[in-house]
């Protein structure tokens, strides 16, 4: 086998497997033990290309907190948060830390800007920075103009579980600015390693430096890692 699972012999279901591993914080010998499976076999899926059973794909996906669906791709392109709410969901608000924490070293989250064309919403990469989200974007960008002119924006990034119904989101809220100063640019571009899924000529680095954050969560009694819902 493989050790190093050279991405070239990788199949789909082994990069959504390792990802969502990963999302979990989980090691193969969890998994493993989760799906009643070994570590090399749980390696074997993420790094190879298998051909696992029906049987195998319940307990694998089960192991991981999902569905099946999402394991293998089919709901890819499907709007996310379609299934009808858990049983008994409750909604509690996160404190800064847990709202910092949840949003980890970076990711892909949302953004909204005033442009032009008045409101606008689209996906960013981010990196989180000394409590703030560093973003490339291009110069001419809703974005980019925006953070030349020192506007406001509102960040947001979620998390839905679609297999129990429950998930997460964060909201900053804040000015937007260029790195202009030569000092901030070079320590902010020298710790900037993300870079934009849309590709290349995205060289504007912003900076949002929010004065509000906020999030909420729901909860469902009974998901894994959650109590289950008091005796009637």
């Amino acid at each position: 086998m493989n050790s190093t699972g050279d991405r070239r012999h990788r199949s789909d279901l082994g990069r959504r497997v390792a990802t969502r591993r990963r999302q979990l914080g989980l090691s193969r010998e969890e998994v493993a033990e989760r799906a009643g499976s070994t570590p090399g076999y749980i390696a074997y899926v993420e790094e190879q290309l298998p051909t696992p059973g029906i049987e195998f794909l319940v307990r694998l996906a089960h192991a991981l907190d999902t569905t099946i669906q999402d394991l293998t791709g089919l709901a890819a392109d499907l709007a996310p948060g379609g299934a009808p709410p858990g049983n008994r969901p409750e909604l509690v608000e996160l404190d800064e830390k847990e709202c910092w924490a949840l949003l980890g070293d970076g990711g892909v989250g949302r953004i909204g800007v005033d442009g032009a064309d008045g409101l606008a919403v689209f996906p960013v990469n981010y990196q989180v920075l000394d409590r703030s989200l560093v973003i490339s974007t291009g110069a001419e960008s809703a974005l980019g103009r925006a953070a030349a002119a020192g506007a406001e924006a509102a960040f947001e990034e979620d998390s839905l579980d679609e297999a129990f119904r429950r998930g997460w989101s964060v909201l900053l809220v804040g000015p937007v600015h260029v790195l202009a100063d030569p000092a901030e640019a070079m320590g902010m571009s020298r710790a900037v390693t993300v870079r934009p899924w849309s590709g290349d000529g995205r060289d504007t680095v912003v900076r949002l430096v929010p004065r509000r954050v906020t999030g909420r969560r729901i909860r469902v009694p009974g998901a894994p890692g959650e109590p289950a819902a008091p005796a009637a």
